[in-house]
């Protein structure tokens, strides 16, 4: 069997699916690397050869060699074209926001899986790359908020006087919230956190922030993958009001709110950022997803009424190595699920296969993508 590793062409995109270290871990396999697919992660193709590892000259040439492709990014329609017939991929799919190469793949007989539909089980946490990924994102967003805030985060005492710590407000509460909080309270802000999920108010104030509630009873907030669920109009219009109220008293707020497979929620509106005092911040990385503050520009830092509003998009690949190290060791724990005896054996019993496979054999088996490219409503 024969793996291959191409390079990354989403723009801006510099992490590596496999890093050399992970070579070793896919026992029975022979690893086939786009030339210069690791360069910009920091690991160039010598470390890959010093491994075993042979290298293509050219995508073209990887791909019509390979029985499985490991990627980060979601092929393109052009890269599922070039997936030789009956070869499997594993990578980041979002399969209902690439249905096109989702079609190249299916009439390739091919075999897809979707990372980011790993169940979250106590199992798959080794292969969990949405929350390695997220740990970086949450990580990263409170540097950025503290660099765009023109005045420090912790508390100063000095001879010329005290200055207060900067009041940072987190909304959302998953892996990458929760890094969030973690880092502005490591640089010394004062921390408030929200989430529409009040199961996670003990892990919010375990991380030192305080855990703020709306005085609205808030039913089924989470879906069974521990994700928060959509709710009705009527809850976001208080949500957004109670919102509101939290980042006028904030000099930074972090959103990290997201919803699988929809749009992010405005949960910060264009009124909320009104009432923001002149030069507090906004770091939305929602923002791949729409982003849940109503002025956010996905990719753009803009300053709307003195409030600079961020929309970082891939911010794991601003950290190239380690979340290249993260995702590789996530991608071979899967790999080894799936492949037995250096064959691979897809086993639908399997809540880890079951959960994450989206086209098997070139049948669509996910249910919202077929019903998505089928065009016939779910029931």
């Amino acid at each position: 069997m024969i793996v291959g590793v191409p390079k990354e062409t989403a723009q801006g995109e510099k992490r590596v699916s496999l890093i050399p270290d992970g070579v070793s871990k896919l026992a029975g396999a022979s690893v086939l690397l786009e030339k210069g697919a690791g360069d910009e992660a920091g690991f160039p193709d010598s470390a890959y050869v010093e491994k075993g590892v042979s290298i293509a000259a050219d995508a073209s040439a990887l791909y019509g060699q390979a029985d499985v492709i490991l990627k980060v990014t979601p092929p393109s329609k052009a890269e599922a074209g070039m997936v030789k017939e009956g070869a499997t991929t594993v990578s980041f799919l979002y399969p209902l926001a690439n249905l096109e190469a989702v079609k190249v793949l299916s009439a390739r007989k091919a075999t897809a899986f979707a990372m980011e539909l790993i169940p979250r089980i106590s199992r798959a946490q080794p292969m969990d790359a949405l929350s390695s990924q997220s740990n970086l994102g949450g990580y990263k967003a409170a540097l950025l908020a503290a660099e765009a805030l023109p005045r420090i985060f912790p508390m100063m005492m000095t001879a010329a006087g005290t200055i207060s710590p900067a009041k940072v407000f987190v909304v959302g509460a998953g892996v990458a919230g929760l890094q969030a909080i973690a880092t502005a309270r490591r640089l010394g802000a004062v921390l408030e956190a929200y989430d529409v999920r009040p199961i996670v108010k003990e892990q919010i104030e375990s991380l030192g922030a305080r855990f703020v509630q709306m005085p609205v009873e808030t039913k089924d907030a989470q879906d069974a993958g521990g994700y928060a669920k959509a709710q009705t109009q009527e809850f976001y219009a208080k949500q957004q009001k109670f919102l509101a109220e939290r980042a006028w008293v904030s000099d930074v707020v972090i959103t990290t709110a997201l919803i699988p497979g929809q749009r992010a929620p405005i949960l910060i509106s264009e009124e909320a950022v009104k009432g923001m005092r002149s030069g507090s911040v906004v770091v939305d990385i929602a923002a791949e997803q729409g982003g849940n503050c109503a002025l956010t520009e996905p990719g753009k830092t803009v300053v709307r009424y003195g409030v600079t509003i961020i929309g970082p998009l891939n911010l794991p690949s601003t950290m190239a190595p380690q979340a290249s190290q993260l995702y590789s060791r996530n991608i071979t724990s899967f790999f080894s699920t799936v492949m037995k005896d250096g064959v691979l054996k897809i086993d639908p019993k399997d809540d880890v296969i079951r959960g994450s496979l989206v086209i098997n054999a070139g049948e669509v088996v996910h249910q919202a993508t077929r019903t998505a490219i089928e065009g016939v409503p779910a029931k």
